[in-house]
């Protein structure tokens, strides 16, 4: 394997340079159309209330996933919603006075909590002074697996025991089998940065694809392994054969997923942009190319903050590098228009 940032960061201060070109591949959105995490229009309402101070739409959004038992939209919308919380709070504490007992604004609560407990020095302890909130949630509504996904990143940072982990994890797929959040955060346990392994990720991710739903998101949990091997790897710049087969099988897997999907569509917004790093970084430029035709308006700062403080800027970087290469390597005359006869000049 090349070494990866070496060669992305090559691609893409090529990238740069043609930034402002005409463009050479129809389907791609201008850039200044694209977004970075945009809301759909469930989500969308709710944040302008909680903006203006308003908890009430993102209460009733909340209720109705919960209701519904849309558990894969409920985590999705509340990480969306405690992102916004990490600056602005001031809603979500008018909705904690006005019902200090609900299961969703308990939710987001804990969630936010966590997160900064995370971020801080003394993150062991002060996730182990989270433990009894997430206690709660779980107590909220015995059927919700999200708790259970905060509990899975709880144990990771409070350093739990592999037999402890297990147990959280039963209790996370009792209530739903293939939920990805869940499923990621379990991936993250076994990470080599973690307590596990690359192999140990890539056994879990492809057995779990194995069992999950042609449609589920799970299908992109081996392309996520490939992408902590990448970045794992940039320095050494080479991994063995059979990782490097491993992470071109993932990718082909997350391709599949991606075309179940329609073109632009935000839901596999994420998991498209995810592979789209990861064929680039495999110099699968067409397969890269087409991806980001598939992805649309939707940018997302997974992957490309990982690697860049800027995302947006990183992945307009890369999908300009993929259209370069991918026009690159087409054949002049597999490129032109043979509709008829066009003239000298043409």
């Amino acid at each position: 394997m090349v070494r990866t940032m070496a060669f992305l960061r090559a691609l893409l201060s090529t990238a740069r340079m043609i930034r402002h070109s005409p463009p050479r591949s129809a389907g791609l959105s201008a850039d200044d159309a694209v977004l970075l995490d945009a809301p759909d229009e469930r989500l969308s309402p709710a944040l302008v209330a909680a903006a203006l101070g308003d908890h009430e739409p993102a209460a009733k959004l909340l209720a109705t996933t919960r209701d519904a038992a849309e558990w894969e939209i409920r985590d999705r919308y509340l990480g969306r919603l405690v992102t916004f919380a990490r600056s602005r709070d001031g809603w979500l504490d008018a909705w904690l006075a006005a019902a200090p007992r609900d299961p969703d604004a308990l939710l987001v609560k804990v969630e936010l909590t966590v997160r900064r407990a995370w971020e801080s020095p003394a993150r062991a302890e002060r996730l182990r002074e989270v433990g009894p909130l997430i206690t709660a949630a779980a107590d909220a509504d015995p059927r919700d697996p999200v708790p259970w996904r905060l509990a899975l990143d709880h144990a990771r940072g409070t350093h739990a025991t592999h037999t402890a982990f297990e147990s959280l994890w039963e209790q996370a797929v009792r209530r739903s089998a293939h939920h990805y959040g869940c499923h990621v955060a379990a991936l993250r346990y076994l990470s080599a940065a973690w307590y596990g392994s690359h192999r140990e990720c890539f056994d879990f991710a492809e057995r779990a694809a194995q069992d999950a739903p042609p449609d589920s998101l799970v299908q992109a949990l081996p392309v996520r392994a490939a992408f902590a091997l990448l970045l794992d790897t940039q320095a050494a710049g080479r991994t063995t054969s059979v990782l490097e087969e491993r992470i071109d099988a993932a990718s082909d897997l997350a391709i599949r997923l991606s075309a179940a999907y329609r073109p632009g569509d935000p839901w596999p917004a994420e998991v498209r942009n995810l592979l789209a790093y990861v064929l680039v970084a495999r110099g699968r430029w067409a397969e890269a190319l087409h991806q980001f035709t598939l992805i649309g308006l939707h940018a997302t700062s997974f992957p490309w903050s990982s690697v860049s403080e800027d995302a947006l800027g990183r992945f307009l970087d890369a999908r300009d590098g993929a259209r370069l290469r991918a026009a690159s390597l087409t054949p002049f005359r597999d490129r032109a228009d043979h509709s008829g006869p066009r003239g000298h000049y043409a």
